[in-house]
């Protein structure tokens, strides 16, 4: 995290869920660097969330950690109501929790569908509600943010390309996809901004089999044209963009932040 606080986002609160490490951590380092208070959320990683604030309040930022399951009501309304009790109100929301639970589909359990569902679908389903309740409860702050609210989904490149062997991710990754633009073409008239981030193949310890060894990293090469891994912090980076005013008229987008990889690199010369 940069030692010098820019002003990008100063004055706004936001809540990052699923923070405590990879995609979620970079986005909350960033979004703090830019001048947010950040709520960094955690289900059970509290010594990895910890290191998150650390470093956010090391560096001059203000954050706190949250336990909650995304995926259970009551504990996201409890998180909600203690953020708000804490910096008054929120300005930013980036819905990152996620999980995978592989299997082949013939042998994949009901147990196995609904959990990555619970936390990746309806988690994010939950965490826009009380967004956009908290949004509009407050009304507007012009002087913060040119937008009532915003929040950033946190999809995947499998939101478009179909995925064997994770069924489950990939289809909510897609119920995201109709999440975000539904409730950005409802909200949209309130001046709530909600768009979606959608990462490729990015170093973190949710895809850390694919790069095991020279040989499993050379072949995921070979599905981004950029011939690189992405890194949190390019996610981070743009996150704290898209939630500020310089990105004020995008909404209900999905961004693809993938090396290339919804390019299908292999009929690059075949097909």
């Amino acid at each position: 995290m940069s030692k010098e606080i820019t002003t990008r986002l100063s004055g706004q609160f936001a809540l990052v869920t699923g923070a405590s490490s990879g995609i979620g951590a970079a986005v909350a380092v960033a979004l703090a660097a830019h001048g947010a208070s950040v709520v960094v959320n955690y289900s059970h990683d509290e010594e990895g969330a910890n290191k998150v604030v650390k470093t956010i309040t090391d560096a001059g930022g203000q954050a706190y950690a949250a336990e909650a399951d995304v995926s259970k009501e009551d504990q996201v309304q409890a998180m909600f109501k203690q953020a708000i009790e804490k910096f008054g109100t929120l300005h930013i929301v980036v819905a990152n929790a996620g999980i995978q639970v592989d299997s082949p589909f013939l042998d994949m359990t009901l147990a196995q569908w609904q959990k990555v569902i619970d936390v990746n679908l309806t988690g994010q389903f939950l965490c826009l509600r009380e967004a956009a309740r908290e949004f509009v409860r407050r009304g507007p702050q012009p002087d913060v943010s040119t937008a009532l609210g915003k929040i950033i989904c946190m999809s995947s490149v499998h939101e478009v390309i179909p995925w064997g062997g994770h069924v489950n991710y990939a289809s909510s990754k897609g119920g995201i996809m109709q999440l975000m633009k539904s409730t950005a073409q409802e909200l949209a008239p309130q001046k709530i901004r909600i768009n979606s981030i959608a990462p490729g193949a990015i170093a973190t310890p949710i895809n850390l089999s694919a790069r095991d060894t020279p040989e499993e990293e050379k072949a995921l090469l070979e599905l981004i044209p950029y011939n690189r891994v992405g890194d949190p912090a390019d996610i981070g980076r743009l996150a704290a963009w898209l939630v500020s005013d310089e990105a004020d008229y995008i909404t209900g987008q999905t961004i693809f932040m993938d090396g290339g990889m919804t390019l299908y690199p292999g009929f690059a010369s075949g097909g």
